[in-house]
C-alpha cells in the first residue's frame, strides 16, 4: 500500500472533467499552503487501494458560519474569520497500490473520499521511474527537487514542436535539449570516450547555437559549421520547382515557354555531361552547366530561320543550317542571319525570337551576383567545381559524415533572404531523399533505420510560414513533406517559433508533443490550446504567467501535462539579451565602423 499520509480533505463533487475537495479545517490547508496552488498534483483515494492524481485547476475560500465553526477550524481566536477552501482538480492518471501509474481516471472517486498532498517521493516515482527510455528533460516546477523524465523515444522519433515568445528561454531550452542528447555537460563531452550515433541537422537564422556546441579541443567533440563560405550546395542538386522558382517570374505572360525551353535546356545538357547515365531528367540530382544553359536560351532567343527551298531550319551568319542544336547552341554565341522577305535571302524569327530578353537578363544578373556564389559557382577546397562523382560528398556533409559530427549547424544568417526559401527546401529534400532511400536499402533486410535524423527549424515562422506567397512554396513543400512522411523513414522535426500561429498549421498539425515556453501573444495561446487536445483550459492559462526557463509539455513522451523547469545550457547559446540600461549608463565606447563596415559589404576579415 502507498504511504500517502494524513488526508487534508474531502471529495463533494466528482465529474471525469472536473474533481472538487473541500477543506474545512483552515490549519491543514495553512499546513500544506505550498502544495496547494494551481499547477500542483493531489491524490485522491478511489476505492479500496487505487488513486487518482489529479492536477489543481482552481481554489477558492468562503466564509464559514462562526457558529459552526469550533476553535482549531478558527485558529482558536474566537474574534478571526473562519473559512473553508474548495480546491477544483482535473484527474490525469492513475496510481495503483504498488505504485504503478497509468493515464486516465479509470474509477472516479465518490464524494466523501479523502484527498491527500503527493508526496514527493511518489512524484519522483511517477516521473523519473515509470518512463522506459527516460530522457531528462529538467525538473518539476512545483517541486524543484523532482527530476522530469519523459520517454525519449517517444519524443525524438515524433515531430516536436518548441514555442515561446521572445525572451522566455526558447533558445535556451533548444540548446539544453541537443546537449544533452549528444552529450555536453557543463562545457565538457561525456561521450568523448566513445562518439555515439546522434545526427542533428540546425537551420540556424540568427547564428545563436554554434557558441552552444563549441568545446575545447581537449574535449574531442567535433561541430560541423556549414556557412555560405564553407557550405557545398550546388545548384544542380534544385529540384524542379526549386529551379523555376530561382529563375523563372512566374508572373510574365509568356512564362510557360520560358518554363518549357528552360526545361529542355536543362535536360539536354544533363544527358550531355552525364553519358553514361540513363533516364536523365529535370529532376534528376546530376551535373550540368548553368552557363551553357543561359548560353543555349540566348541562341534560342536569337534565332533565325532560314526559308529557302530544303531548309526550314535555323541558319547561321555563314550560312550553315543547324541540324543539331545540342552541338552548337550550348558551347558558344551563334550569329544567324538577319531576317528577310527577299526571295534570295528569305529567313524568318525562329519560334522563340525575342521570347527570352528578360529571362536572359535575370539569369545573368543572377550568375553575377557575388552574394549568390556559394550556390551558382560553389567550388571544393581545392577549388575545382562540383561535379556529379560529388554528390554523395554534399550529402556527407549536412548528416556529419564529412566531419564525424553529431551536430551540424546550418547558418542561414548569411543566406540572401531571395534565395533562403530555396536553400531550406535543398538541405531539407536531401535530407529527406537520403532517409528515404537509406530505409528502404534496410527494409529489404526486414531492418528499420538504424541513422535517425532530426532536422531543427529554429525561426521557423521565417520560412515556412503559414501564409505567404510563392516565395515560401519551395520551402514549406519540403518541410510539408517530412512533418507528414518523415518519421516513417527516420526524419523528425523540431519546429521552433515564437509566433506559433504564423507557421504552416500542417507542420504544426503532425507534431506530437509540444513544449510551451510563456506566450503572451492571446492569439499564439488559443492556437497552441487549439491544438493541444488533453490540454486543459487551467493548466493552459499558465502560459503567460511562465517564468524563464518554465516550460509546459505535452504530448506522447511526457506522462500527463506537466510544468518544469529548464537548467540553463553550459555553454549558452548567442541569445542573451542587450541589457541597455547598464550599457547606456557605461561610459562612451568608440566603435571601429571602417570593420563593420568591411563585414556589411561582405569582405572577409582576418580573424583576430
Amino acid at each position: 500500500m502507498l504511504d500517502v499520509g494524513e488526508p487534508i480533505g474531502s471529495v463533494t463533487d466528482s465529474s471525469p472533467s472536473m474533481i472538487r475537495i473541500e477543506i474545512e479545517n483552515a490549519h491543514d490547508f495553512e499546513q500544506h499552503k505550498s502544495k496547494l496552488g494551481v499547477g500542483q498534483y493531489l491524490l485522491i483515494a478511489s476505492g479500496n487501494n487505487l488513486h487518482l492524481l489529479a492536477t489543481i485547476i482552481a481554489v477558492r475560500a468562503s466564509h464559514m458560519d462562526r457558529s459552526q465553526a469550533t476553535d482549531a477550524e478558527s485558529g482558536g481566536d474566537a474574534e478571526s474569520v473562519a473559512f473553508r477552501f474548495q480546491i477544483d482538480t482535473q484527474p490525469i492518471g492513475t496510481l495503483s497500490g504498488d505504485g504503478e501509474f497509468t493515464r486516465g481516471s479509470h474509477a472516479l472517486p465518490v464524494p466523501t473520499e479523502y484527498a491527500y498532498v503527493t508526496p514527493p517521493e511518489i512524484l519522483s516515482s511517477i516521473f523519473s521511474h515509470q518512463i522506459k527510455s527516460p530522457f531528462p528533460l529538467g525538473t518539476l516546477s512545483i517541486a524543484p527537487e523532482v527530476k522530469l523524465e519523459i520517454d525519449g523515444d517517444r519524443f525524438f522519433s515524433k515531430h516536436v514542436a518548441i514555442v515561446g515568445s521572445t525572451g522566455s528561454g526558447k533558445s535556451c531550452a533548444v540548446a539544453k535539449i541537443l546537449q544533452t542528447v549528444v552529450g555536453i555537460d557543463a562545457k565538457g563531452n561525456t561521450h568523448k570516450a566513445a562518439q555515439k550515433n546522434a545526427h542533428i541537422v540546425i537551420f540556424d537564422i540568427h547564428d545563436e547555437y554554434a557558441a552552444a556546441f563549441k568545446l575545447d579541443d581537449a574535449e574531442s567533440f567535433t561541430l560541423n559549421l556549414l556557412d555560405v563560405d564553407t557550405l557545398l550546395l550546388p545548384y544542380w542538386l534544385m529540384n524542379a520547382q526549386e529551379l523555376e522558382e530561382m529563375f523563372i517570374e512566374s508572373s510574365e505572360l509568356n512564362s510557360h515557354n520560358q518554363i518549357s525551353q528552360f526545361r529542355h535546356a536543362v535536360v539536354r545538357n544533363k544527358c550531355r555531361h552525364n553519358s553514361g547515365l540513363g533516364n536523365v531528367s529535370f529532376d534528376s540530382p546530376v551535373y550540368f552547366s548553368i552557363d551553357e544553359v543561359v548560353t543555349y536560351l540566348e541562341n534560342m532567343n536569337l534565332e533565325v530561320v532560314g526559308k529557302l527551298p530544303d531548309e526550314g531550319k535555323p541558319k547561321l551568319s555563314n550560312n550553315t543550317l543547324v541540324t543539331d542544336r545540342d552541338s552548337c547552341y550550348f558551347d558558344t554565341l551563334q550569329s544567324f542571319v538577319v531576317s528577310s522577305t527577299a526571295t534570295a535571302t528569305k529567313a524568318s524569327n525562329g519560334p522563340f525570337h525575342g521570347e527570352f530578353d528578360r529571362l536572359i537578363l535575370r539569369l545573368r544578373t543572377r550568375l553575377a551576383d557575388p552574394r549568390l556564389r556559394f550556390l551558382l559557382n560553389p567550388l571544393k577546397s581545392d577549388k575545382s567545381p562540383l561535379a556529379t562523382g560529388d554528390f554523395a560528398d554534399v550529402v556527407r556533409q549536412f548528416i556529419g559524415y564529412l566531419t564525424k559530427s553529431n551536430v551540424s549547424i546550418v547558418d542561414l544568417s548569411g543566406i540572401p533572404f531571395e534565395v533562403l526559401s530555396i536553400v531550406v527546401s535543398l538541405i531539407s529534400r536531401m535530407i529527406f531523399d537520403f532517409g528515404f532511400h537509406y530505409s528502404k536499402s534496410r527494409h529489404v533486410g526486414g531492418q528499420v533505420s538504424d541513422v535517425p535524423i532530426m532536422l531543427v527549424c529554429e525561426e521557423a515562422h521565417n520560412y515556412v510560414p503559414r501564409s505567404g506567397g510563392a516565395q515560401y512554396d519551395s520551402s514549406r513543400k519540403s518541410i510539408e513533406r517530412i512533418a507528414k512522411e518523415g518519421r516513417k523513414y527516420g526524419v523528425t522535426l523540431m519546429v521552433v517559433s515564437q509566433r506559433p500561429s504564423e507557421v504552416s498549421e500542417t507542420i504544426f498539425s503532425q507534431c506530437s508533443n509540444f513544449i510551451s515556453l510563456r506566450l503572451t501573444n492571446a492569439f499564439d495561446q488559443s492556437y497552441i490550446k487549439s491544438l493541444l487536445p488533453d490540454l486543459s483550459a487551467g493548466v493552459g492559462d499558465l502560459l503567460p504567467n511562465l517564468s524563464q526557463g518554465e516550460f509546459l509539455t505535452v504530448g506522447d513522451a511526457p506522462l500527463m501535462p506537466t510544468v518544469g523547469r529548464f537548467a540553463l545550457p553550459i555553454p549558452e547559446p548567442h541569445s542573451r539579451s542587450v541589457n541597455y540600461l547598464q550599457e547606456w549608463n557605461a561610459d562612451w565606447r568608440e566603435v571601429n565602423f571602417d570593420e563593420v563596415i568591411e563585414r556589411w559589404r561582405g569582405k572577409t576579415l582576418a580573424p583576430g
